[in-house]
């Protein structure tokens, strides 16, 4: 097989069409009679509709049909996982919280529905003083979350902390949270008699297959979802909306197509939230930096009716080798939105541990890196079996020095360059990657040579379309230019939904066996055909590489995948099956400079050095393009994001993007990449893992630990503003 493409930094296949704009998005689709949608959202938090009048918004030219609690037709609540609302708004009249849809509006044009949406009146009865904060609510432990038991113990934390010379004990706040993606949620519905194609803004095209399904009573077999690009996800396109069912159920019953396209607004309070946390966590450490004990409470917002955890606890529980543990994970229910998934769940655990390990550094008067070094494990710590492969400690000693670490002075205020406070700080990255469901895939070798793969899965815009079709091309052993990789239509092959960093895996396990398979069945064909240079050729002795197989006993002796398939005279086809990956763990080091403003205490991130172990490195440049990404939303997370919530009304008061602040060209720093690139020999994907969700994880340790080194002020607080430090 080809050993050239895997791992080149080629550019995006679909770079171009996206480049002149040819890339159709969802919000781009046209269909003939196509109707536009938007919808009237609920002003209050906790109660229920008394009157709403929709006379003057049914007045307004190009209205076709105003939907409400009254009017909406009837849809059955679905019970498929990705569906996270536990209720169908517009079915009754009951409110749940502040942006809740309470009209469902179709007119000619966009412009018309938003206007029409305007006049909707509506009274309410409220139920209550409505609670928006953690400190308002009662904290509590569900049984089970999504993943698994939110209680955790290894060992005797109690007897543990006993035994360690050194304690550290600390609190940290995460606030609320929201996505932004380029672009918003956006559903086209179009039915062809009893069957619907639904084009669809999804990280999930089974899920949204499965929930249409259920909420119009269709048969699974009658819905087809189409999403062939997707500008962002970040977590809120995994799970399944109510705006989407609403928006199918709107088109079936005016017999025309209808698109519903989310507004900035409505994607505060439509598609969920990374939700508010508090965290307790303590430390316990012989002088030798071991640490004996961990003991982590973890309290986060859930909705009044939904109960799902998304601010997950593997780091705690993983990654560090600390015999005697403790982890609990709270819930308090709240007047708010149902939260879900957002970019690297495990941040927010991951922000606490690293930080709490970085004071308990100080307090032992250790570097910060070797405390790490010494605590390091190769297995995972939650269920003890070895991970297929982790190099984390060469990512410490690689990162570092590029970095420059040796030249760091230890205490706290001691660098500075001229008005400005200069502070060193580093954590590790590292986020779960597979475990999940993989993929199937079906593949077609035409007589022409040329290769077309289909999977049922998404691109994010992480790159999905070129790393896969470099897959096939190293394993086929042809170029790049004569494999094509479709997706985003749900009549492909089953693939697990785009999170959870199980992409790679999963998809390029079934691209690898797909190909696999192929490759195979053509040497085969060649050692068989009459008249070709390689009959009699022993199979195991046959290579590819640049569209053909060759002796390698003697690589002149070779012939074309064309000509051994023409042969033929007709195209092979193939198909693999979805098999479970292996859960991997995708690791990594990062360190970070910042400066602080001696006078107004303004930071700045001025450089970041990352070193990480995805497994193989699939593509150099779409991987550096993860760790950018990853790099920038953990400052943004650090240093400027928050949903604001009114906690009189329980209502998000900066839901645009003025309010809710962003990093921007001029926040972003120099960002130097290293990757150790040695395969995993668990992953069936030529040894790559998940990597999309690592880099964002450690990058919030280490800017907040940076700033106490180059302050002295530990901020336990996010976002780390400057009023926290002046």
């Amino acid at each position: 097989m080809s050993t050239d493409v895997v791992g080149r930094p080629l550019p995006r296949v679909e770079s171009r069409l996206k480049v002149t704009g040819a890339a159709e998005y969802t919000a781009d689709v046209t269909l003939p009679r196509l109707a536009h949608a938007f919808m009237a959202m609920s002003t209050i938090a906790r109660g229920r509709i008394t009157r709403i009048d929709t006379r003057a918004a049914e007045a307004v030219r190009g209205v076709i049909a105003v939907y409400t609690h009254e009017t909406m037709p009837r849809l059955t609540q679905p019970t498929y996982r990705t569906f996270f609302k536990s209720f169908i708004p517009i079915q009754t009249a009951q409110i749940h919280h502040a942006g809740q849809p309470i009209a469902f509006v179709v007119a000619q044009t966009l412009e018309q529905a938003q206007r029409a949406a305007e006049l909707i009146e509506a009274d309410y009865e409220e139920s209550g003083a409505p609670q928006g904060g953690l400190a308002q609510g009662e904290a509590f432990v569900p049984p089970t979350g999504p993943d698994g038991p939110n209680t955790f113990q290894r060992g005797d934390a109690a007897a543990g902390m006993a035994q360690a010379d050194v304690r550290v004990k600390a609190e940290y706040t995460i606030p609320m949270h929201h996505h932004n993606p380029i672009e918003p949620h956006a559903t086209t519905a179009a039915w062809e008699g009893p069957k619907v194609t639904v084009y669809e803004t999804t990280q999930g095209l089974d899920g949204t297959r499965q929930s249409v399904s259920q909420a119009l009573e269709v048969p699974l077999a009658d819905v087809r979802v189409i999403s062939r690009y997707l500008g962002g996800g970040f977590g809120t396109k995994g799970p399944v909306w109510p705006h989407t069912v609403l928006t199918c159920a709107a088109a079936r019953t005016l017999g025309r197509p209808v698109k519903l396209v989310l507004s900035r607004a409505h994607m505060f309070t439509s598609n969920g939230h990374r939700a508010q946390t508090h965290q307790t966590i303590e430390l316990g450490a012989r002088n030798d930096g071991r640490v004996t004990a961990l003991n982590h409470v973890i309290t986060q917002q859930i909705s009044r009716n939904d109960i799902a955890l998304f601010n997950s606890s593997e780091p705690i529980r993983m990654l560090y080798d600390i015999p005697n543990l403790s982890n609990e994970q709270r819930a308090v229910r709240l007047d708010l939105p149902t939260q879900s998934f957002m970019r690297s769940p495990e941040t927010c655990t991951s922000h606490a541990q690293e930080a709490a390990l970085d004071e308990l550094a100080y307090a032992l008067d250790m570097d910060p890196v070797e405390l790490r070094k010494r605590n390091w494990s190769a297995r995972n710590m939650e269920n003890g079996q070895e991970w297929g492969s982790n190099h984390l400690r060469e990512c410490y000693d690689r990162a570092a020095s590029v970095f420059g670490w040796s030249r760091r002075e230890a205490r706290p205020r001691s660098m500075r360059d001229g008005a400005e406070l200069v502070g060193w700080g580093m954590a590790t990255s590292a986020h779960t990657a597979g475990g999940r469901p993989g993929a199937g895939a079906q593949m077609t070798l035409g007589t022409d040579g040329k290769v077309l793969i289909q999977v049922g899965t998404q691109d994010n815009g992480t790159g999905t379309y070129t790393i896969m079709t470099q897959i096939a091309g190293e394993v086929l052993g042809v170029p790049v230019s004569d494999v094509t990789f479709e997706l985003g239509d749900s009549a492909f092959p089953f693939s697990f939904a785009s999170g959870a960093s199980t992409t790679a895996p999963g998809v390029g396990s079934a691209v690898n066996r797909v190909c696999t398979a192929a490759r195979k069945a053509v040497v085969d064909m060649a050692v068989a055909q009459s008249g070709s240079p390689l009959r009699g050729v022993p199979a195991e002795r046959v290579d590819t590489a640049d569209g053909h197989l060759f002796d390698t006993a003697d690589p002149r002796v070779r012939v074309s995948y064309r000509s051994v398939v023409g042969h033929g005279g007709k195209p092979l086809t193939f198909q693999v099956a979805p098999i479970n990956t292996p859960l991997g763990y995708s690791t990594g080091a990062v360190f970070v400079e910042v400066r602080v403003d001696l006078l107004l205490g303004r930071v700045r991130v001025t450089r970041v050095v990352g070193c990480y172990d995805p497994g193989t490195v699939l593509n150099r440049k779409t991987a550096r393009s993860q760790v950018l990404g990853g790099v920038i939303w953990g400052i943004g997370f650090t240093l400027f994001e928050h949903t604001l919530v009114d906690p009189a009304t329980a209502r998000i008061v900066n839901p645009n993007l003025s309010g809710y602040l962003m990093p921007v060209n001029a926040d972003v720093p120099d960002i130097q990449v290293q990757f150790i690139d040695e395969p995993d020999p668990a992953s069936d994907a030529l040894g790559a893992r998940g990597f999309g969700e690592t880099p964002m994880t450690g990058v919030t340790a280490a800017i907040a630990n940076a700033v106490f080194h180059a302050t002295g002020k530990r901020v336990r607080d996010l976002p780390l503003t400057q009023d926290k430090l002046l």
